[in-house]
């Protein structure tokens, strides 16, 4: 009931003009900071650790701005599922379109990483071509219908859980869907090597060289961000990635981590800070949080 009120409330919010959306969000994330301690200790500790060099003051307030952040993506995120492709497109700028038309007409696939943003920047792939995405299974079998339904309502995009396992992605490739990929999540030690992120061993997926070498794919990293001053967002693509795989599985899943290191230094109160990043350890080791 609590699911489906919510859902009610983002549609409702999603006809507002897209500055009191934002400051609305704001305001909420200041209330998710005050109640949720068990949150606001994940996001410390992750920023204590990937950025041991920061004060305690400072570190609070970037906690405090990723509340916001996350919030307002929630509040913001009425406007991908019910918004016009015209509502939605003024507000996007794009910065290295040519990274992504270059990559099209073969197999591709489109690297990012957990932004508040990142619902942006899959809807506007969406909106640019057919797809494919992973998603993870939510509980709430009304959430996770709606979630597949609202990410697919601009492109015949296919959306496999992680539990689908490879074949039906590599297919998808082959064919010519580009793939709309995320690792900087901790899901255990299956599929996961440990390797440095921000110096500190994190399980990260190592099935990205696997990937691109069953597809003989591309792989075109990408970003969306909140831009200041309430001007919408901006989603960024680079160069398509050269020597890669370099057929060392360590090699090639540090440069992953790399690439979404500098994305996070570039917009550090944006990043997913409040998901338990370094959740799983090496054997031996006890757990940060």
């Amino acid at each position: 009931m609590m699911v489906r009120l919510g859902i009610f409330l983002l549609w409702v919010l999603h006809f507002l003009p897209y500055r009191l959306q934002a400051w609305i969000g704001n305001v909420l994330g200041i209330l998710f900071y005050l109640i949720s301690s068990r949150r606001r200790r994940v996001a410390s500790i992750n920023l204590r650790l990937c950025f041991p060099e920061m004060g305690e003051t400072e570190r609070k307030r970037l906690v405090r701005q990723n509340f916001r952040a996350f919030a307002r993506s929630i509040v913001e995120r009425g406007i991908l599922w019910w918004s016009s492709r015209e509502r939605i497109q003024k507000l996007i700028r794009v910065k290295g379109e040519e990274h992504f038309q270059n990559a099209l007409g073969s197999p591709v696939i489109f690297l990012t990483a957990h932004f508040v943003a990142l619902d942006v920047l899959g809807s506007w792939l969406i909106q640019h071509g057919d797809g494919v995405s992973v998603y993870s299974r939510q509980k709430n079998e009304y959430l996770q219908n709606l979630l597949i339904k609202k990410r697919t309502r601009f492109g015949n995009t296919l959306i496999y859980s992680r539990q689908a396992g490879l074949r039906p992605i590599i297919k998808a490739l082959r064919a010519g869907r580009p793939l709309f990929y995320f690792t900087d999540q901790d899901w255990s030690t299956k599929d996961s090597i440990f390797v440095p992120f921000f110096g500190v061993p994190a399980a990260t997926l190592a099935t990205l060289p696997r990937l691109v070498t069953m597809a003989n794919a591309k792989v075109v990293s990408c970003v969306s961000r909140v831009l200041p001053d309430y001007e919408g967002y901006e989603v960024c693509f680079y160069p398509a990635w050269h020597n890669f795989p370099s057929h060392d599985p360590i090699a090639d899943t540090r440069r992953i981590n790399e690439f979404i290191e500098q994305r996070v230094r570039e917009m550090p109160d944006q990043y997913f800070w409040l998901h338990r990043r370094f959740k799983t350890r090496p054997e031996g080791e006890e757990s940060f949080y």
